[in-house]
């Protein structure tokens, strides 16, 4: 009984590690009736990297052999504890290397770190894109979207107006946010599409009930991983990031980034 429950362990903590280190593309395909014909926009949305080391994995090599297009990174990049951020310069000086369309907004952890200043100040000096309250069009042939972001919900330093003002309603409108907490505290958003991270999917998973807690929404949360079709056609996807926090373990729910492709719906 005592090797068998050894060996149960060992298989266990094998399972979670690789949860935890391996990181799976999750693809989606989204259409709308303002792109024009043959769009094809290639998103990245890599979340809740929480200082992890991404230098090693096999993940830049995905993103030179995938056509992206963009890449937004949707808050908690570092850790509210990080201190040194060599790791992850290194890691988005190669992104940029890759492809300079990197867009960002900050996470609850940004706010948290005693550091914050510096390191947004030196993303924005690297050619990152800071869309805190802020947006931008982006431009591919005949397509064009607006590309808005609020900073952290969660920890209240967003502002929807200065995100979408002045937008065109004949574009695609996507949004970055942090938290999903966005669509609880503001129930009209003018947007098509947004993305979040934050919840992690829950980190821990069970079958049938999904996560059993998430930050901002409490037990059994109504958003934590996923696409979600809400009022007014308008959609709302949580990636549940490559990093963790508070405890680095991840069951039935696997490091991901995400691949969104939008295209249309003539």
């Amino acid at each position: 009984m005592k090797k068998i429950l050894i060996l149960i362990l060992i298989v266990l903590c094998s399972y979670i590690y690789y949860q935890v280190t391996d990181i799976k593309v999750n693809k989606i395909n989204l259409y709308s009736d303002k792109l024009p014909k043959t769009s094809n926009i290639r998103i990245l949305q890599i979340s809740d990297i929480h200082n992890r080391n991404l230098n090693n994995t096999n993940l830049l090599h995905y993103i030179r052999e995938s056509n992206i297009d963009m890449i937004v990174l949707t808050g908690d990049i570092i850790d509210a504890k990080t201190k040194n951020f060599e790791c992850i310069y290194s890691f988005l000086d190669s992104l940029i290397d890759i492809n300079p369309n990197v867009y960002f907004v900050s996470g609850n952890h940004e706010w948290r770190n005693s550091n914050k200043d510096e390191f947004i100040n030196t993303l924005i000096e690297k050619k990152l894109i800071d869309l805190n309250n802020s947006n931008k069009v982006f431009k591919k042939d005949s397509a064009k979207i607006n590309l808005c972001g609020v900073d952290d919900p969660y920890t209240n330093h967003e502002n929807t107006y200065s995100a979408f003002n002045n937008i065109s309603s004949e574009y695609f409108t996507l949004l970055l946010s942090h938290s999903p907490n966005i669509i609880i505290k503001y129930k009209n958003i003018d947007s098509d599409l947004i993305l979040c991270g934050h919840t992690h999917g829950g980190q821990i998973r069970f079958p049938l009930i999904g996560s059993l807690i998430a930050p901002g929404q409490g037990f059994l949360p109504k958003y934590d991983k996923g696409l979600y079709e809400l009022n007014n056609n308008l959609k709302l996807y949580i990636d549940s990031g490559v990093g963790t926090s508070t405890i680095p373990i991840r069951f039935l729910n696997k490091s991901q980034i995400s691949l969104i492709v939008l295209k249309s719906k003539k």
